[in-house]
């Protein structure tokens, strides 16, 4: 990667992923977009920062040639329990926005990165330790989107020579980023509530069990992808990759661990809790691990001390909590 662009660059996986490209590649080799524009916002002010409705195929490709991009990293989409609310406008987006992108990078010869879900699989998907290639068929309007990239993504690849990755994100969680609409955002409100209020009531059940990554290994993830050796990827679009694996009261219990007096209960969410049980306990990352090197530094015991950690720095918090 010499010239990238990025779309959705305001979102939360955006707003870490472009500081990151940045920061290893040059500012001024990192073009972010987005639809809309936040005042004071680092990925405005510190660096190239251009509107873009990923609707718009010109405005895209003008973008593209502008930048010379080499690497085009599609993030704009429409989450999973947003998703739910808005099935058609999440179909027009989601799909829409990547048919311009897979056409432009086909245009410019670029590679493109677009990231998949484990919302990409469903309830007849085998639970625990699901398997790279195997039955898919989800439920939810977000998943089914990107079943669909993935296969559009390989067309791409085998029918136009485009040089499409993937990742099949888990549960995302980030201090940087406040949650988007996404059935695994329990996991990310906890910790702010927990040093806001000492307490939370989480959406999704007890005992389900999801698989999640911290912020800084997805990002790393998806550099190592982009600077893989083309030849030795094998599934592309879309690998699975996973950190860790809990259920709410597990996050609680460690939490716990440095706020003793911390309450948690539930308060389920209907809508976001059956999407919840249509994906997998867990998935089985060993293709990553074996074509392109995937690994990852945070568990659940460390991801909390460092979330806890930035979160007070950042002035989340009227309550002292406990590093040791």
């Amino acid at each position: 990667m010499k010239k990238i662009l990025v779309t959705g660059a305001l979102g939360q996986i955006g707003s870490e992923l472009t500081a990151k490209l940045r920061k290893e590649y040059g500012t001024d080799n990192v073009m972010a977009t987005d639809v809309r524009m936040i005042e004071g916002s680092d990925v405005v002010n510190n660096g190239i920062f251009k509107t873009l409705d990923v609707m718009d195929i010109e405005a895209m490709g003008k973008l593209a040639k502008e930048h010379n991009a080499d690497t085009i990293i599609h993030l704009a989409s429409l989450l999973s329990a947003v998703g739910e609310q808005k099935p058609q406008f999440a179909w027009k987006l989601n799909m829409g926005g990547l048919v311009n992108a897979l056409e432009v990078t086909k245009e410019t010869k670029a590679t493109l990165f677009a990231p998949s879900s484990i919302a990409a699989f469903g309830p007849n998907s085998p639970k625990d330790l699901t398997p790279q290639d195997t039955i898919q068929r989800p439920n939810t309007m977000y998943g089914v989107t990107k079943v669909s990239g993935e296969l559009l993504s390989d067309y791409y690849f085998q029918k136009f020579g485009v040089d499409t990755r993937s990742v099949r994100f888990p549960g995302l969680i980030s201090y940087v980023t406040p949650p988007g609409g996404g059935t695994t955002d329990y996991a990310v409100d906890i910790y702010y509530e927990a040093l806001k209020n000492k307490k939370y009531e989480s959406f999704i059940a007890k005992g389900t069990k999801m698989d999640m990554m911290y912020m800084p290994d997805a990002l790393q993830a998806v550099v190592d992808l982009l600077e893989a050796d083309t030849s030795k990827l094998i599934h592309r679009n879309a690998f699975n990759i996973t950190a860790m694996n809990f259920d709410p009261d597990e996050i609680a219990t460690e939490i716990k661990k440095h706020i003793p007096d911390f309450e948690f209960g539930y308060n389920v969410d209907p809508v976001r809790q059956s999407i919840a049980e249509s994906w997998p306990n867990s998935i089985d990352p060993s293709c990553a691990v074996n074509e392109w090197g995937f690994k990852f530094e945070y568990d659940l015991s460390k991801m909390t001390t460092d979330m806890l950690e930035k979160l007070k720095a950042k002035g989340i918090s009227n309550t002292e909590i406990s590093m040791a």
